[in-house]
């Protein structure tokens, strides 16, 4: 266990590093969550209520949107990342750091968690659904009243899931220079042959995910039981 002990040893002279590399990836994963959330939510809801026998059926819809979401969870990364280089350009004004790394991560998380909202909205008891209809009840209202509070748990789970994607994500961004742990894997560990340093990035990125799901399996339980 030497490298535990000269990692231990050298950790005050990296800490630095590590803790700007830290908030680089909290950061990109915070805010890509929140525009993943604002956009996938809502696209979520549309996969389920214009299928057929949802509240709006619209097949044509439905079937548009659906490849949209296909095609944006079908492709690596990686990839995805080269590929919107010249959107995240027009929009940040650069393809570097952690803001620029936003871009690309939110477009990939989004079409991830709309299928999971998608999951989790289908496991909603109909009988529910179908109360509130007779009872009345504007379809609006049973989204924003029935559907989503019914379903708030497993929409939690699939928050939690797509943070932890994202956490993943983040790591891979640093490749094109997108900042956090990632790029210090790279820069410090890899391209330096420092292994202590891509030890380190292991250790953070591990913590990072574990407190993540921590959280979420707290809020699930404390939801399931109300």
């Amino acid at each position: 266990m030497s490298w535990l002990t000269e990692l231990i040893e050298r950790w005050p002279d990296m800490g630095p590093v590590l803790w700007i590399g830290t908030l680089d990836t909290l950061y990109m994963v915070l805010w890509s969550t929140v525009i993943s959330s604002l956009v996938g939510l809502p696209l979520g809801v549309l996969l389920v209520t214009t299928d057929r026998g949802g509240l709006t059926p619209a097949p044509a819809v439905k079937a548009v949107l659906g490849a949209i979401v296909n095609v944006g969870r079908s492709l690596p990364f990686i990839v995805l990342m080269v590929a919107v280089l010249s959107l995240t350009r027009l929009l940040i004004g650069t393809t570097l750091g952690p803001t620029a790394a936003i871009v690309p991560l939110s477009i990939g998380a989004i079409p991830f968690f709309a299928r999971l909202v998608e999951t989790a909205l289908r496991e909603v008891d109909r009988g529910v659904i179908e109360a509130a209809h007779a009872m009345g009840a504007r379809k609006t209202t049973i989204v924003g009243k029935v559907l989503l509070p019914e379903a708030l748990p497993g929409l939690i789970a699939g928050l939690v899931m797509t943070v932890v994607a994202l956490i993943s994500y983040s790591a891979m961004a640093g490749a094109i220079g997108g900042g956090g742990l990632g790029d210090i894997a790279i820069r410090e560990g890899y391209q330096r042959f420092d292994e202590y340093y891509l030890w380190a990035t292991v250790v953070l990125l591990v913590i990072v995910v574990q407190a993540a799901q921590s959280i979420g399996d707290l809020l699930i339980r404390r939801l399931s039981h109300r």
